[in-house]
């Protein structure tokens, strides 16, 4: 299994919630302090090479127009990292290619950071959380299908090295693509994608190869999608896919006692506290499901994971492990049975840090995870051995 440390970057300094409806969405930038927002970049990254020299990996990932995350490009802390790190793999979950004007800027910017990093980057791809489709003025009905027809583009883009070409796609026209320079990782660095509650998209996802993540999913909802999209493969005819098929994000803490990873996790429980949005924004029409839209606007959908979170607190957390939290060994106990109820997954990527939490009480407890958690879990798990498509049981790829 891998191990990746995540922070959100999110502006902690918040007024009261009777000044504000959502932190997420409508909070006036005049709330930001750019010298404390300063000390904020720098010591989030500070984190991030903590955890190269820890042997962890590092996630990042961006929003818009929010002060729940002040990443509003993935692709700066991306590059910062390509230099500042040495070992660590370095993820960006993701690119919101479905809201992109240009996905060859994405390709050529990914292929950059690739080299830079001697063939460290992992890429992931997103369609954008629904709250953006307001600011990015996209239509919520065309997002999925912008997704996948970026990523088929940015593909073909870094895997053609005999000149230029030209694309006609439904959503996406270009002249003369012909990305310099091309990646590292030959073909392309390792694709990963996101998801709800979409089986299908899942299923695509990890039929191409590629690698699909989860957050803060409660354990029966995680168990479902993984162990959908492995019998989803069987009927399919198509090999098992491995462990590192698959990604899951919880909160974490770890302390030298109980006591303490209580103290730690309830700072790190701030993110789902206030990354709040106002319920016209949480389901636009045509970005989920209709039976989901159906629900939520019978009553029978109220937010999802989060705001069921809020409402049934922090042992609701940790009995679905959406939050992980205690001594190094009850932490290795909760990974290891968390691994067993899904079928297994390959990549752990801690949130190990939110809110006004300092440096050093989020080092202390990324170095107990580093040094006395991971140790015991890095061999948990399958390996792929192949990085393209799952094959027919018969011999053939996957179409």
């Amino acid at each position: 299994m891998d191990f990746y440390h995540f922070t959100e970057f999110a502006w902690p300094h918040l007024p009261p919630d009777d000044e504000f409806t959502s932190a997420r969405l409508n909070l006036p930038s005049s709330v930001y302090d750019p010298k404390r927002g300063a000390d904020l970049y720098n010591m989030c990254l500070d984190q991030y090479v903590l955890a190269d020299e820890l042997g962890l990996n590092c996630m990042v990932n961006e929003h818009h127009q929010t002060a729940t995350c002040l990443n509003s490009s993935g692709t700066v802390p991306l590059s910062i990292l390509a230099r500042q790190t040495k070992n660590a793999r370095i993820l960006i979950l993701g690119n919101p290619v479905a809201n992109l004007a240009d996905p060859i800027r994405c390709a050529e910017e990914m292929a950059m950071i690739d080299n830079i990093s001697y063939g460290r980057l992992d890429c992931g791809f997103v369609r954008g959380v629904p709250y953006e489709l307001f600011a990015s003025n996209r239509n919520p009905t065309e997002t999925s299908e912008r997704l996948w027809e970026s990523i088929d583009l940015i593909q073909k883009a870094w895997t053609t090295h005999d000149g230029p070409f030209n694309y006609e796609g439904k959503w996406i026209h270009k002249r003369q693509v012909n990305v310099w320079p091309r990646p590292y990782q030959q073909p392309h660095p390792p694709v990963w994608t996101t998801g709800g509650s979409d089986l299908a998209h899942a299923c695509r996802t990890v039929a191409r190869g590629f690698t699909f993540a989860m957050f803060l999913t409660p354990v029966d909802r995680l168990s479902q999608m993984f162990k959908g999209v492995r019998s989803w493969c069987k009927g399919q005819g198509l090999q098992r896919p491995a462990d590192d098929k698959f990604a899951f994000m919880p909160l974490v803490a770890v302390g030298e006692t109980e006591k303490e990873a209580r103290e730690v996790i309830e700072r790190v429980f701030w993110y789902v506290v206030n990354n709040k949005a106002e319920p016209q924004h949480r389901a636009p029409p045509g970005y989920v499901e209709t039976s989901l839209y159906a629900d939520f606007l019978s009553g029978r959908f109220t937010g999802g994971r989060t705001d069921a979170i809020r409402k049934q607190g922090m042992e609701y957390f940790r009995e679905n492990h959406v939050a992980i939290y205690g001594t190094p060994e009850n932490v290795v106990g909760q990974i290891n049975a968390l691994h067993r109820k899904t079928g297994g997954f390959g990549h752990l990527i801690a949130m190990l840090h939110a809110g006004d939490m300092d440096f050093d009480v989020t080092a202390k407890s990324m170095t107990l995870f580093a040094e006395k958690v991971a140790p015991h879990l890095k061999d948990l798990g399958t390996v792929s051995r192949n990085f393209g498509p799952l094959r027919k049981l018969g011999g053939k790829k996957a179409a």
